[in-house]
């Protein structure tokens, strides 16, 4: 009796964890930035939207935006309880229709979306505008592991492009039919539908792709034989909508043009009118100095023109100071080592994949954002993910969020159904 009931009392930690289900699983360090991030997106988004109340052109009160913003949050919160439950094996399945819908759903764009700045983007839903390209960005992630999960076995070995321009060639067309099309094929269709209004978003997609297709273990022979073709058709396509004034290829060419001369130019105006973005965004972080002006005493909120959106990181700088924006910027850095973490326990190539390709793609935009703020790289209108106003990139990054919280709780679950070294000796 006694020894039965020392082994009854005798239960592992994992024992333990199977017997009752929490309400946030997966990796905990994921959930706490998170919280932090819609935390700050509150506060920035409340602040920021100060100046409309100034603005009489504007429909919308500091007020509603907060409302409007604190739903958001609420929305993507749920988001990412419920879609960390479901285990990955239904993404999978569900990916390839998902991503030809939002292919479809970002061309119809053109036809019956809703326009600002020049730029069709948005699909009118009610009360909401929703951009289809925000989506097409995670699900080109997905399609692409789905497509390389299957060919893991000799990936490093075969040709990903024709090897020669004799196409009628047998041996080529087995390469285009088996290896081209389905692995390069999503990302020129994704970068292809997008590209016309929402180039850094193209940009973006080709290269979280690049980055996928080597932790993939595509050869770098191949990688960068797809590199220059893709990026010699990419220039040659950039400098045809410029020239017929199709898309947005000329606000691209704009934007070079006035990220150079920021560098070239001795930076003194007349008028404040006469800074560009992203020297009133750079006027914003030297504001804030070390510790900031705090909450709500930010000036360039005035002078920023989205501070809420495409300059949040230089309004956070503003009012929080440069030591606060290192560390947030610290975070999205993290969300990367995290997802890599994660994959070293995943033992197959999907989750895997998609753990490291999402984590990967949300870092890249946080960091583009952040380039362009300092002027190291040229205006892009890109949003910080979780934080930046914007209902479209907030609940698709919190569903990328999710997925990379859901691989991380397969991995819990699975470990806690393997049994210890201490219980597997006991039995013997």
């Amino acid at each position: 009796m006694a020894a039965k009931s020392n082994k009854e009392h005798n239960i592992s930690p994992s024992e333990l964890l199977e017997g009752r289900s929490r309400f946030f699983e997966g990796d905990r360090t994921l959930w706490i930035i998170f919280a932090v991030l819609i935390v700050i997106s509150i506060l920035v988004v409340y602040s920021s939207t100060a100046k409309m109340a100034y603005d009489i052109t504007s429909d919308l009160s500091t007020a509603d935006s907060l409302r409007q913003q604190i739903m958001l949050v609420v929305i993507a919160t749920i988001i990412v309880v419920v879609f960390h439950k479901i285990n990955y094996t239904v993404i999978r399945f569900l990916t390839p229709a998902a991503f030809y819908f939002f292919v479809a759903l970002t061309v119809a764009t053109y036809f019956i979306g809703s326009t600002t700045n020049g730029a069709a983007r948005w699909i009118p839903i009610g009360p909401f505008q929703f951009q289809p390209s925000e989506a097409l960005k995670v699900f080109t992630i997905l399609m692409l592991a789905r497509r390389m999960e299957t060919r893991q076995h000799d990936i490093d070995k075969i040709n990903i492009l024709p090897t020669s321009w004799r196409i009628n060639d047998p041996k080529q067309k087995r390469i285009l039919k088996e290896n081209t099309l389905p692995l390069i094929g999503p990302i020129i269709l994704a970068c292809g539908v997008i590209l016309p209004a929402h180039t850094s978003s193209a940009v973006i997609i080709f290269a979280a792709s690049v980055l996928m297709l080597f932790i993939g273990r595509v050869s770098m022979r191949e990688i960068i034989k797809f590199l220059v073709v893709t990026s010699a058709v990419g220039v040659l396509g950039i400098t045809a909508m410029a020239v017929a004034d199709v898309g947005r290829g000329d606000t691209a060419g704009g934007r070079f043009s006035q990220w150079a001369n920021t560098w070239i130019s001795d930076g003194r105006h007349n008028a404040v009118y006469e800074f560009s973005d992203t020297e009133r965004a750079m006027i914003a972080i030297h504001e804030g100095g070390l510790f900031g002006k705090g909450a709500g005493h930010s000036a360039s909120r005035a002078a920023i023109i989205h501070p809420e959106s495409d300059y949040a990181y230089s309004f956070f700088t503003s009012e929080y100071g440069l030591v606060a924006a290192i560390i947030l910027m610290l975070l999205y850095l993290w969300i990367t080592f995290r997802a890599i973490e994660i994959c070293k326990r995943c033992t197959k190539a999907f989750p895997t994949l998609i753990t490291a390709g999402l984590g990967l793609l949300i870092t890249c935009q946080a960091l583009l954002h952040i380039l362009v703020q300092v002027n190291i790289l040229p205006e892009t209108g890109q949003n910080l993910p979780l934080i930046s106003r914007g209902g479209s990139s907030l609940i698709i990054t919190a569903f990328a969020f999710a997925l990379i919280l859901g691989v991380s709780r397969t991995n819990d679950l699975r470990d806690s159904k393997q049994p210890t070294k201490a219980t597997t000796t006991e039995n013997e």
